[in-house]
């Protein structure tokens, strides 16, 4: 690089200003196709050309636009890196939130607003952290691919999914990289300020349910009713208790967060109790509660037409998510939970992930945390949802959840994503662009 100067002030103020104008951008996604990301698109590319960048706009389907760009390094020899963040937003609606979700008002140090953390907060600070660079004249070592997606929200076909199947050649060398869902501030306690990096995400398994009967009168006798047949089938799935499986990721978090408590936890003793671990981790399980198991949670019912005609046949949906290498027992326990009365297929899925925790890439993400929170302790953990790290995985690019933000205590990052009031402290947008910028440098 031609300069590790840190990043000037004017980063700070506008990555403020572009999570904040980027907000008021409303690119929610409904589902099915609904949603338009181009006016984000356009005001992201318009600042990264601003930069000396040369952005490429893409759409599978007009509206749903994609932006890639790329930072020449100074060493042609070295592996490239992604940081990409998606455009789209889950829906927000206006009557239940303190602001207007698409206000985006800065309002005591806070930036409000559906994207605030879920994740033009990213976004914002990628654009930054390119803008300084250019003020400064700096060049990374590697080259860096930025990548603003659409649609990852839905299925992401029109965003990360089209991108990585029909303009690969745009991440030419990128073997790595980094996005949303890691590097925030976790409090598990007091004086236990954790940073969760993420390094696996579970698999997406989305399922429809379809049990087939015999149609009839609402007043007759039949045994062979659908809604019957679906109802037990989902109850079972619901009721189902998922056997343990540790994960290398997972394995590594439970082994480092027992350590900074001071528990003997020995995870390949016979007698190993990972529910046990947990209660004593207090807080801090929440990190890896919903990523020891597969899981499969029901999530929607349609059967019947009328009360008293027992229909031929129903259906249902199924929130399912497998672990790395937990597949072929996911399918399997589906087989048998449904049995023989009820199909099942996959309505979406994605491949499960996982990235080496010991590598040098880890080992950097830590630093560039450390260096700005010694206090600070980061941790690997395994996303229980996943990203569009899963499609670029398709073109070898092992992902690392890092959208790093310093959060005070009581502050509930968590319940943000999806959530009602999403905010985030100007303070933690700081801290974020300064440690973004310094990883970005030394990666």
């Amino acid at each position: 690089m031609t300069t590790a100067a840190p990043v000037d002030d004017t980063a700070l103020d506008e990555v403020v200003t572009f999570t904040s104008e980027l907000i008021r951008i409303d690119t929610t996604n409904r589902g099915d196709g609904d949603c338009r990301e181009r006016p984000a698109a356009e005001y992201v590319a318009e600042r990264l050309a601003a930069a000396g960048l040369d952005p490429v706009m893409l759409e599978r389907t007009p509206g749903r636009t994609n932006v890639v760009a790329r930072i020449e390094g100074t060493d042609p020899s070295a592996d490239a890196l992604l940081v990409h963040g998606h455009l789209d937003v889950v829906p927000a609606e206006p009557a239940d939130w303190t602001v207007h979700p698409f206000s985006g008002e800065v309002r005591d140090g806070v930036v409000w607003g559906r994207g605030a953390v879920d994740m033009k907060n990213m976004d914002a600070m990628i654009l930054a952290v390119v803008r300084a660079w250019h003020r400064a004249g700096t060049r990374p070592r590697r080259d860096i691919v930025i990548a603003y997606t659409a649609d990852e929200e839905a299925s992401a076909a029109d965003g990360a999914g089209f991108l990585a199947d029909r303009h690969p050649g745009l991440f030419e060398g990128c073997t790595e990289g980094i996005s949303e869902s890691g590097a925030f501030t976790f409090h598990a306690g007091p004086g236990m300020a954790l940073y969760p990096v993420g390094a696996g995400e579970r698999g997406t398994a989305w399922l429809k349910l379809t049990a087939h009967g015999r149609a009839g009168h609402g007043s007759k006798v039949n045994r062979s009713n659908a809604v019957t047949r679906l109802a037990a089938a989902i109850s079972r799935i619901g009721g189902y208790e998922w056997p343990v499986r540790l994960t290398p990721t997972v394995r590594a978090a439970l082994t480092e967060l027992a350590a900074l408590q001071g528990i003997s936890a020995d995870l390949d003793a016979p007698d190993f109790d990972v529910d046990a671990l947990m209660t004593k981790l207090g807080p801090a399980a929440a990190l890896v509660e919903p990523v020891v198991r597969n899981s499969s949670n029901p999530t929607m019912l349609d059967a019947g037409y009328k009360v008293n005609v027992i229909p031929g046949h129903a259906s249902a949906f199924v929130d399912g998510r497998m672990v790395p290498g937990g597949e072929e027992e996911f399918r399997e326990t589906l087989d048998r939970l449904t049995g023989p009365d009820v199909d099942w297929e996959f309505h979406h899925r994605e491949v499960a992930l996982q990235a080496p925790v010991d590598s040098p890439t880890f080992a950097k993400l830590r630093a560039a945390i450390e260096r700005f929170d010694p206090e600070g302790h980061v941790v690997p953990f395994c996303m229980s949802g996943g990203t569009d790290a899963k499609q670029f995985s398709r073109l070898g690019i092992t992902g690392y959840g890092f959208s790093p933000l310093k959060l005070p205590e009581g502050y509930d990052y968590a319940a943000m994503f999806h959530g009602v009031d999403e905010r985030v402290p100007v303070d933690a947008l700081h801290f974020g662009v300064r440690v973004l910028d310094h990883y970005l440098k030394t990666a």
